[in-house]
């Protein structure tokens, strides 16, 4: 089965979701939010085009408390950019996850999100949209010439797909066997076939998001990095280390 069909957070509220559990990211969120603030300021001071409606996606959005953080965070930028000469009457704002993501637990926290709206920004601040797009952001997800703003943080560092031939057999062993990440021992072409489905799918992202965003719009993309330049290092691996123990594990318990 396809990535694209069987990959999401863990869903609801409750103690192992993720919605409990993405303090991290919400961290980030924190540190990019002066770039989201002078992307989106900007944006409307520069010479685009007035236009009524305005177009907010955010890529990889997933559920809990973070997805609407990042909402606000936006209209709080764009309201205090209000002074510009470029103004919108309305927003459509499009959160964007793979087909599984929790989007039922978004929508049922949308009318109290609407109602402190309301009651800080005011009635005449303008009318906001927010619908679900899912599908893969690796492709086109919008209309030609829709968006104004795009946001994504913590989800490109996620691959489409597993890189091709490394399910394969090599000389009767498999290429990366009982890793799901670059490790100390895997073999270069393993390192190789990582960094090209990478390159193939970031560039498809970028010819995706070049077709929908408008003149004059803005992206602003926050991902993992790491400061060396081996990709095999601890503070790359230690998670996926422990996660593909964890995976490990629980193959051996379906075994016995």
């Amino acid at each position: 089965m396809e990535v694209l069909q069987i990959l999401h957070m863990n869903k609801g509220n409750d103690e192992t979701s993720y919605a409990q559990n993405s303090k991290v990211q919400r961290k980030i969120l924190s540190v990019v939010k002066p770039i989201i603030d002078e992307a989106v300021q900007k944006m409307l001071c520069s010479n685009i085009a007035p236009i009524g409606s305005m177009g907010i996606a955010d890529l990889g959005c997933s559920s809990g408390p973070n997805t609407l953080l990042l909402i606000s965070e936006i209209i709080d930028a764009i309201h205090a950019t209000s002074s510009c000469s470029t103004s919108f009457t309305e927003f459509r704002v499009f959160l964007n996850d793979l087909f599984s993501n929790d989007f039922n637990t978004i929508f049922m926290s949308l009318p109290a999100f609407y109602n402190q709206l309301k009651e800080e920004k005011g009635a005449g601040f303008g009318s906001f949209f927010i619908s679900a797009v899912p599908g893969s952001f690796y492709g086109r997800l919008f209309p030609a010439k829709s968006l104004h703003f795009v946001h994504s943080s913590s989800s490109l560092h996620w691959l489409s797909q597993v890189p091709p031939g490394l399910d394969c057999q090599a000389a009767g062993k498999a290429l990366n066997k009982g890793k799901i990440y670059i490790s100390k021992t895997s073999p270069q072409c393993v390192l190789e076939a990582y960094s090209l489905q990478f390159h193939k799918d970031f560039l498809l992202f970028l010819k995706s998001r070049a077709e929908e965003i408008v003149g004059g719009g803005r992206m602003v993309l926050s991902l993992i990095g790491r400061s060396s330049s081996d990709p095999s290092t601890q503070e790359s691996c230690y998670q996926w280390e422990l996660l593909a123990h964890a995976l490990m594990s629980m193959v051996s318990e379906v075994n016995t």
